[in-house]
């Protein structure tokens, strides 16, 4: 026998130009007794539909046993979170700044100390403190002394 006809629709059904009446042709035509050797190896793909009892289709109880299976009793327990836990990283964002402002402030005084070769000034013997502030003359002359000796 000529199985051209057959051999055509194959070759269309592999490059998806089949329409569902040839499809349909190629179903009964593997759902025949005898087929030739060669195309054998097509007979399970086609033959499938018919073989094949119609399991896949979902049952009238689907959704309620799902639903079943996702649902949980158990309430859900929000969380309180208080002030200082809600500031926490602003708190721990103004203590870097703290620690990096102290540490440059350190670093800058020293490099001043080490500009001045150890020479006092001869302004205020603190800083911020003004003389009158110190009282008397004799204070601020001691101060002044002490810092020269150092």
């Amino acid at each position: 026998m000529d199985y051209k006809y057959i051999d055509q629709l194959l070759e269309r059904y592999w490059n998806a130009e089949t329409s569902l009446e040839e499809e349909e042709i190629l179903r009964a035509f593997f759902s025949q007794a005898e087929i030739p050797a060669e195309l054998e190896q097509y007979r399970q793909l086609f033959a499938y539909m018919q073989t094949e009892p119609k399991t896949d289709v979902l049952g009238e109880d689907f959704d309620e046993r799902i639903l079943s299976m996702t649902e949980t009793q158990e309430p859900v327990k929000a969380r309180t979170i208080t002030l200082t836990q809600r500031l926490m990283p602003l708190f721990k964002a103004a203590a870097v700044i703290a620690v990096i402002l102290t540490l440059s402030n350190a670093m800058q005084s020293s490099l001043e100390g080490g500009q001045t070769n150890g020479t006092a000034s001869t302004e205020t013997p603190q800083s911020g403190v003004s003389v009158a502030q110190m009282g008397d003359s004799a204070k601020v002359d001691s101060m002044r002394q002490s810092l020269l000796k150092e």
